[in-house]
């Protein structure tokens, strides 16, 4: 018999939900977001992935079974779409930040924002932690990473719903799942799971005919580490500047200052705050001499 996960409402405590994910390592959350929004997001993004490429073929096969075969991804995504920063800033994603990586950080970060849509006859992904990008950071440490896969469509089993391993974030680097450990997070659109950086999980096989699964991949990062995505490229200046207050901070415009936990500041261009910067009016390119 497959393990379970447990399924919580967006209208819960905070508290509740936090207790959950703490406990199992992931937690659905149920009517994260609203149709309204779902919908603005899908608007935004379609014409997009209609020109997004599969995964490269040229991959080796390890790379291939990392990323996904007939998979298609497309990143940067508050440069994309404004409805995503609403996702970005969410409530209940902000309160589960602030409860587990200010143990270890004075601020945190969007790691990765990607749409991902499995498509049919996509193989099961490996499955992996997502904290082990940074694998040369020595366990035992405290947890520095939150992600979450949000659903655009409904996920089911057969179109390639996560598959997710509670627990696990508890486990050896090294334990692998035996089969009746691993979980398949159904669920409908608009909601959320949640998980820690130390949760194995991985995108489940698509076997049906003609249905494509999409969702948002979003994790944030304590602010002393480098992120996958490299946001100032992604969502340069010139988009920033026109972001919320909250979207840039977390897109790592914002300076990490540990001074008052006796350590430094991180992030500054010149010794200048870059949120500042981006208040500034923009100044003409100069001239190349």
């Amino acid at each position: 018999m497959s393990a379970r996960l447990e399924h919580v409402r967006a209208s819960d405590s905070p508290e509740v939900i936090l207790a959950v994910l703490e406990e199992k390592g992931v937690v659905v959350v149920e009517g994260m977001l609203d149709d309204a929004l779902v919908a603005a997001i899908n608007r935004d993004l379609d014409p997009y992935l209609e020109d997004a490429a599969l995964t490269a073929p040229e991959l080796n096969q390890m790379i291939q079974l990392f990323l996904g075969d007939r998979t298609r991804r497309i990143g940067a995504l508050p440069a994309k779409s404004r409805a995503f920063c609403d996702v970005l800033t969410h409530p209940i994603f902000l309160f589960v930040c602030d409860a587990i990586l200010l143990r270890a950080s004075a601020g945190y970060q969007m790691n990765v924002g990607q749409v991902i849509e499995v498509g049919p006859g996509a193989v099961a992904q490996l499955l992996h932690r997502d904290e082990d990008v940074w694998v040369h950071v020595p366990r035992p440490a405290p947890m520095f990473q939150v992600a979450s896969m949000t659903a655009l469509v409904d996920f089911t089993e057969e179109i390639g719903a996560t598959r997710i391993v509670p627990g696990s974030h508890l486990w050896e680097r090294d334990r692998v799942a035996e089969p009746h450990e691993v979980a398949v997070a159904e669920m409908p659109a608009g909601a959320t799971a949640i998980y820690l950086g130390r949760t194995i999980h991985g995108a489940g096989a698509n076997v049906s005919a003609s249905t494509w699964r999409r969702g948002i991949h979003l994790s944030y990062l304590v602010g002393w580490l480098r992120t996958e995505e490299n946001n100032y490229l992604g969502v340069p200046p010139e988009i920033a500047r026109d972001l919320p207050d909250r979207v840039q901070e977390l897109l790592g415009y914002a300076l990490h200052d540990a001074i008052a936990s006796m350590g430094g500041i991180c992030g500054y261009v010149e010794l200048r705050d870059p949120m500042k910067m981006l208040r500034e009016p923009a100044e003409p390119a100069a001239a190349a001499r």
